[in-house]
């Protein structure tokens, strides 16, 4: 399984003198596999690994000394290896789970700049400490639809895909891959599970695809009580269940501002709510969409309040799975949620895209889903459809009271060719800055 990622470790690799990197992300998204197979296996000659999580003797080689060439003969003797530091990768993997591991990459970064040390972790954000300046990070997430599309083997669909192609023939297949992506998802194991048994009776792919849904959701409740820290696990879990039951209030509508009451008996406000939510984010579970209630200009950011955003699921598959939208729903769009399953689809295509955080537009009945702010500083309204109507009040709203110099539509069909008001199928959300 290729990831568009592996040209950053490439990038790092061609470094004449590097930081340590540091590839953070949610449990589960394929950090472990791209590095130690897919980057490790091509570009080095050796890959050296050491995983906190599961060998724990893995955390006496930094108890005695951070000096980097002490490390390095622990390591050696720990492995029974020799390093070359010319043409051996070491990976420390889930570093999060020593905190001397993470506090040796500083050292690292100032004395062994030639090295090729990789670091991985799904608790970064919840460290005690971390050497700010001394690591260049990477974030990894669930397959973006461009990577579901490279798994999917069909290459002249992806050159298509990539040339942002709009003809008819093109748009229904990948239409057709769309509506897959959006009950699989981008979970590895669950788009590997897809593949393997596409000549497997549609009930039974699935259902297999589920069970990979069914197991990762569980894993995740289980790490909210191993690593909640001094946050109630109780209360991580009960955001993190609500967020979904929410969307009754929104059917297809824009999602509306996440709600703090009724999520736990007795807290009412953002400040009692906070600890869960701010969990969620650093360990990359949620992400948050920020509504502007006024004219949207630059910088948006001190337009926001921190008490007010829009929350959304990392991966759509596990979305709709703690939905329980099954896959026909998915392949028929019947469901009332579907504009909230294209719209969570659009943020996390833009944070792949690198475009975080988002923000959104409200004022009063009228809502635009995405504001992008272009190179020149002007600010696009990105509005999102799951189907192909593209009339819209808010839309219609928001370019009578601001003017914009030009606007762009996300929808399920090919578009059209008016270049002040874009048109575009929703399947190329990461290539806003292109369009």
């Amino acid at each position: 399984m290729e990831r568009l990622a592996e040209q950053d470790l490439v990038d790092w690799i061609q470094q004449k003198t590097r930081k340590p990197l540091l590839l953070d992300g949610a449990r589960q998204t394929g950090k472990s596999y791209l590095i130690g197979k897919l980057f490790g296996e091509k570009y080095f000659k050796h890959t050296h690994i050491l995983d906190f999580r599961t060998n724990k003797a893995a955390h006496a080689l930094f108890e005695n000394s951070l000096e980097p060439e002490d490390i390095i003969s622990n390591i050696e003797v720990f492995l029974g290896i020799d390093i070359d530091p010319a043409s051996d990768l070491i990976f420390f993997d889930e570093i999060g789970e020593c905190q001397d591991a993470v506090d040796s990459l500083k050292y690292f970064a100032e004395k062994r700049p030639d090295l090729f040390l990789c670091a991985s972790g799904s608790n970064i954000g919840l460290l005690n400490s971390f050497p700010v300046g001394k690591v260049q990070s990477l974030a990894l997430q669930p397959l973006s639809f461009e990577e579901f599309l490279m798994a999917s083997g069909e290459h002249k669909l992806l050159d298509s895909y990539r040339s942002m192609s709009r003809l008819k023939i093109v748009h229904d297949k990948l239409w057709h891959y769309l509506l897959d992506y959006y009950f699989v998802g981008g979970m590895p194991e669950a788009v590997t599970v897809w593949y393997e048994h596409s000549s497997s009776g549609i009930n039974e792919r699935a259902a297999k695809t589920s069970k990979v849904h069914q197991d990762l959701i569980m894993g995740y409740e289980r790490d909210f009580g191993k690593y909640s820290g001094t946050i109630s696990a109780i209360e991580i879990s009960a955001v993190f269940k609500n967020i979904p039951l929410q969307l009754s209030k929104n059917t297809n509508d824009s999602v509306k501002r996440y709600l703090f009451k009724d999520v736990i008996a007795k807290k009412n406000r953002y400040q009692q709510l906070k600890g869960a939510i701010d969990w969620l984010e650093k360990t990359k579970l949620v992400s948050k969409c920020f509504p502007i209630g006024s004219e949207p200009v630059s910088p948006l950011k001190i337009l926001t309040k921190e008490n007010i955003f829009k929350l959304f699921f990392f991966d759509v598959g596990l979305l709709g799975h703690i939905l329980e939208i099954t896959y026909k729903e998915q392949r028929a769009q019947s469901m009332i949620v579907k504009g909230y399953i294209a719209e969570n689809f659009v943020q996390n295509e833009l944070y792949a895209a690198g475009i975080n955080p988002t923000y959104s537009w409200n004022e009063g009945n009228s809502e635009i889903e995405f504001l992008y702010k272009t190179a020149s500083g002007d600010i696009l309204p990105v509005e999102v459809k799951s189907g192909k109507r593209t009339r819209a009040k808010s839309f219609v709203a928001y370019k009578n009271r601001y003017q914009p110099k030009r606007t762009m539509k996300l929808i399920g069909s090919v578009g059209g060719n008016d270049t002040k008001s874009l048109v575009w199928p929703i399947y190329y959300a990461k290539s806003i800055n292109k369009l």
